[in-house]
């Protein structure tokens, strides 16, 4: 009796493993298409500066006597923030009302010359009227008045000019005293009371003042991101201590100078928020999300379930391209067309190198010196700045070049519409179904399905690894996560920080 009941244990093993199908749902990850939200997010690192601050420094030389205030003081424009020595500049006002006064004295002199003047030359010419005076004594008296008068009109103008330079020294004595010239907080001081100041060659900075109630975040983007951008597209960060917190604001705009450090080209990208609370400060690292397109309430399904169709075949050369070929037919695996419409710069060059075969040699000497007869493809959008400013001067490649994402306008890039894809979809009977869908937005993580499919379907994200490799591949399991978007076994997307809600 035990030998039959171990004879049909045996039978019935030997069935399911070798007769028996296997069950799909023990090969895949499958995941349940679920609703949710979606942000199509380009990161960066910035850094927070105050939007409107102020250097002070000090437009005179001297020894710093006092200073007032200190790191953290808040203050209103007009308060006093510190004390020039003004020994040396009260000295030069007196000197110069001094010599001020000295001046308006020689002018009273200067005054009673040309009053004699006046006087005796009325004198010369009632005597040359009554015969009893020379001519000579005439024109010396007509010399002495012109003398008179020019003497005085260049003692009015010392005077002017001791004016000038008593107002001069006024103001450097005004100088000393430094006053806020914005109301904020101080956020550095970078001078010590009794420094001795030259502001003679640059003006020395004392401190700086900053209004902290609106920040600006200094964010660099790099070269291949900067296409995506727009100025006033929604935009939020992040810092190290915020627990999550996000700070919104809008994308201001994009300095065209780049930033290169170790051939790494980035560009400046600005943005406001206001900070009523105080709580952001200066110098805070912030990890920063520009949110290119987004998405509530949509269908969603994990980036790996996704197979999107290709934008032209795959030249497969050699044995191993072959053999790749060969094994993608075995399997019954949909290939890519054979055939695709050539690129619009691919097209043109072959009608013009049609054209040059039926030309003379005179008519081809002449097109060449016209114009290229054959274009060259438009660079790509991650190509060096070099190669991307040559696009640009090509005028029949410009226009092709911005629709490429090479150069934006102010309002960036247009957003991608609709796009076609297939994903497996597996039922409860465990059939697996290649269907079309519709996909929108899509991050590395996720993608949104716009129609194909409803709320509760499941699909193929991926490959479930048999149990015996998985503690041999658990040291790259992150790793692999990462490139399919997905948690190992449970078929759960993996969000990246600060990524889609």
């Amino acid at each position: 009796m035990a030998a039959v009941a171990l004879l049909a244990g045996g039978s019935y093993l030997s069935w399911k493993t070798w007769f028996q199908a296997a069950d799909p749902r023990d090969q895949y990850q499958i995941v349940s298409v679920q609703r949710g939200d979606i942000e199509d997010l380009v990161t960066a690192t910035g850094t927070l500066q105050p939007r409107d601050y102020v250097d002070v420094g000090a437009q005179v030389s001297g020894q710093l006597k006092k200073i007032h205030v200190e790191v953290g003081s808040i203050v209103q424009q007009g308060d006093l923030l510190a004390e020039i020595d003004p020994t040396v500049l009260l000295a030069n006002v007196d000197a110069s009302r001094a010599g001020l006064r000295n001046l308006q004295a020689n002018l009273l002199v200067r005054e009673a010359a040309l009053v004699l003047a006046r006087d005796q030359h009325l004198r010369q010419k009632n005597l040359m009227a009554a015969d009893a005076t020379t001519v000579e004594a005439l024109r010396t008296a007509e010399n002495n008045l012109r003398s008179a008068e020019a003497q005085l009109a260049a003692q009015k103008a010392s005077i002017e000019q001791t004016q000038s330079t008593l107002r001069a020294s006024e103001a450097n004595l005004n100088y000393a005293r430094i006053y806020a010239p914005i109301s904020g907080a101080v956020v550095s001081v970078t001078a010590r009371q009794g420094q001795t100041l030259n502001a003679n060659q640059s003006a020395p900075i004392l401190l700086r003042v900053a209004d902290l109630s609106t920040m600006t975040v200094q964010t660099q983007v790099s070269e291949a991101d900067v296409g995506r951008l727009r100025v006033t597209m929604p935009v939020y960060f992040t810092t190290l201590g915020s627990q999550g917190q996000r700070w919104y604001g809008q994308l201001r705009k994009v300095e065209p100078t780049p930033t290169v450090t170790n051939n790494v080209v980035l560009y400046n990208a600005l943005f406001d928020v206001p900070n009523a609370d105080q709580r952001l400060m200066t110098s805070m690292t912030a990890q920063v999300f520009f949110i290119a397109a987004q998405a509530q309430g949509t269908l969603l399904v994990p980036a790996g379930a996704v197979q999107t169709q290709p934008r032209g075949p795959r030249r497969q050369g050699g044995p191993a391209g072959a053999a790749s070929g060969a094994a993608a037919a075995a399997s019954g695996a949909p290939q890519p067309a054979t055939s695709v419409p050539a690129e619009p710069w691919q097209a043109e060059r072959e009608r013009r190198r049609a054209d040059m075969a039926h030309m003379s040699d005179e008519q081809r000497r002449r097109a060449r010196e016209s114009g290229d007869p054959s274009p060259r493809p438009p660079p790509k959008a991650d190509a060096p700045p070099a190669e991307r400013v040559a696009a640009v001067r090509a005028p029949d490649q410009a226009a092709e070049a911005v629709n490429r994402g090479l150069f934006t306008g102010p309002t960036g890039m247009p957003q991608r519409g609709p796009r076609q894809a297939t994903v497996r979809v597996i039922d409860a009977e465990g059939r697996i179904e290649e269907r079309r869908v519709e996909i929108g937005i899509g991050n590395r993580v996720q993608v949104q399905v716009l129609s194909g499919l409803a709320e509760g379907d499941e699909v193929i994200a991926g490959q479930r690894q048999p149990a015996g490799a998985a503690s041999g591949a658990r040291g790259g399991q992150g790793a692999g996560q990462q490139r399919s978007g997905l948690q190992g076994g449970g078929g759960m997307p993996i969000m990246p920080p600060g990524g889609p809600r």
